[in-house]
Order: structure tokens, then sequence, then C-alpha cells
């Protein structure tokens, strides 16, 4: 393949599992996905829900890189708008030093809860640090250690500091993402399991590229493999993808529409809720990989980080397991 397959696990609470069963289950998929060769283990940021277990990567990073030994393991991601960029740089500075090239530091714009978890998750800060964008940027300036002079934190350090760099990535699923993180010059990962529309993706591709043209593209895509299509296609059922939209124009993405009337309530603001298909790819194996490969040639896509919506745990291991490098290169050769 001349692209490379990682893995984004949320940690969802599966079959009745308590939440020390499912953490654990992340480690085993995390050493498992090391065994079939994927490049990358990510896992995510998600706030007061009883539906997945994932609220801290930095921690579970730490536990992961832990309990493996060569697959890089990161963040998909830090949702930087509740954290300081000093100390998000710091936690991962320290992770880079004690596993020097394998750590990954994704960064996401989106609030990762409700506006109750938002509220608890600033209570008590000053919440003076800038924009999501001032953020972003002053935490790359402390990852490169490129503070220009005339900012106001010139000379400040986030030690340790490792000898090789966290790789940083911002995630997103909109053109305005893939500009700034084309004009910052930093990998990009656009979320297609958020947004499916083909086209945004395109103009996405499009404007990362026109402002950093060898730059690392990566799509975070929704896929289940199973040995036939017949069975693919009757697991995926009719999953639905589910939205709120604010009055002030912000729109977000939630697991169910009890969920969005919950974020909608919390807002203050008034709200619609739409709910879409979740465009998931499934088939075999040796399908979703033809249409893997046809992204790559369309959108000059460099990654693919696969998502396997919340079924059941023999059956998101097993695509997992169908859609593995060591297994698809079986399968060719």
């Amino acid at each position: 393949m001349s692209y490379s397959l990682g893995i984004l696990d949320q940690s969802p609470i599966i079959e009745g599992a308590t939440n020390e069963q499912t953490l654990q289950k992340t480690v085993a998929l995390a050493q498992k996905a090391e065994k079939l060769g994927y490049s990358r283990f990510w896992v995510s940021e998600h706030h007061h829900t009883d539906s997945l277990a994932g609220t801290s990567p930095e921690v579970l990073v730490s536990y992961l890189l832990a309990k493996t030994k060569s697959i890089n393991i990161g963040s998909g991601g830090v949702m930087l708008q509740h954290y300081s960029p000093y100390k998000v740089a710091e936690n991962f500075h320290v992770l880079a030093s004690l596993e020097p090239g394998r750590v990954d530091l994704g960064i996401g714009k989106a609030p990762g809860g409700l506006p109750l978890s938002t509220k608890a998750l600033q209570y008590g800060t000053l919440n003076n640090g800038g924009d999501f964008e001032e953020r972003l940027i002053f935490l790359q300036q402390l990852i490169e250690q490129s503070i220009p002079n005339e900012h106001e934190l010139y000379g400040i350090q986030a030690t340790p500091i490792p000898k090789i760099k966290p790789t940083l990535f911002l995630l997103g699923a909109s053109p305005e993402s893939a500009a700034l993180a084309g004009k910052l010059g930093i990998a990009f990962v656009f979320a297609r399991f958020i947004n499916s529309d083909n086209n945004v993706l395109a103009h996405a591709a499009k404007t990362y590229r026109s402002h950093h043209p060898n730059g690392h593209f990566v799509v975070s895509i929704a896929a289940l493999a199973a040995p036939s299509k017949e069975e693919a296609k009757e697991l995926v059922g009719d999953q639905k993808i589910t939205k709120v939209h604010l009055a002030s124009g912000r729109s977000l993405t939630l697991q169910s529409v009890e969920l969005a009337e919950k974020f909608g309530q919390e807002s203050g603001e008034e709200y619609t809720i739409e709910q879409y298909e979740a465009d998931i790819l499934y088939g075999t194996a040796e399908e979703i990989k033809a249409n893997l490969d046809d992204y790559h040639v369309n959108y000059q896509i460099d990654e693919f980080i696969l998502h396997t919506p919340v079924l059941k745990d023999f059956e998101r291991e097993r695509s997992f397991e169908l859609l593995s490098p060591v297994h698809l290169k079986e399968t060719v050769s």
C-alpha cells in the first residue's frame, strides 16, 4: 500500500462492560494493532458520558506507551479549548522523552462533551488563553521552541525538551481547519466519520495542499469489514449521525438525539436537530481496500485512521484484523 493505516479507539462501553474492563480492552486493542502492522493508535477525549470511557487521552496515552513497544500512540485528540497550551506541551514533552519517536499530539477544536462539562472543565480558571487559533499557534511555538522575541512569554520553555518532538496534528472536518493546519505547516486529519460530504473533503484536501504541498494529509474514516458484504451491511444496519445546530451558527455531532437535545438545552440557545444516514464503508476487506485506494488517489491521502462503529467486541476486533496491513498484505500476496 502507498498509504498507511491507523486506528482511533474511543473506548466504547459495550455489552454492559465496566469502565475498568473497557479501558483494558483499549489496551488489548492497542497491543493487537501493533502486531497487525498499524502505524498508530489514537484515543479520544469525551466528557460526562456513560457510553465512552476515554476522558483523559494524555493519561491513557502514557499507559498505552508503557504497554506497547513500537506503534505510535497519540491523542485523537486533546480538546485545546479547555487547557493551557503550555501544560499540554509539558505533558507531551514528558511522554516524548519517555518514548522518543512514538508520541502523536492530535489537537481537536470540539468541546468533547455537553455545555455542563465544558463549564466544569473551565470552572475556577481565568480562561484568558485567547481563541483556539491563538492557543494552537502558541502550542506549536512551544513544541517547536520558536516563540518570537516580541511575544510576552518569550524565553519560556515547556521542559523537558525531548530529543524527538511529538508529532503535531490538527483534527477537523472543514476546509477552514485544513487551511489553518496548512498555514501552520502541521499534519491535518479530516474527520470523515463526522462529515461524510466528499465535496467538503475534496475542498479540504485542495485547501490543505495549497498551503502545505508536502504536508501529511490524513482522513479518519468509518469502516466495517466482515467476511461477506451481506454480513457487513447487516451489521451496519441503519446507523445515524446526529447533529445539533445552534442559533449562534455552531454545529456539533452527538451520539444520539437524546444527547443532542441535552446539548441544545444546556447551551441556552435556540437549536435544531437533524439526523443523517451514517456513511460507513462496509464490505469485505478487499472491497474496503479498493475504496481506500480510490480515496488515496482522488484526494492525495497519505494515511487513513480507521474508526469502527460501536457494535460488539468480536465484530469490532474482527474488522480491525481484516483491514490490518498484515492481513491485506497476505491477501494481496
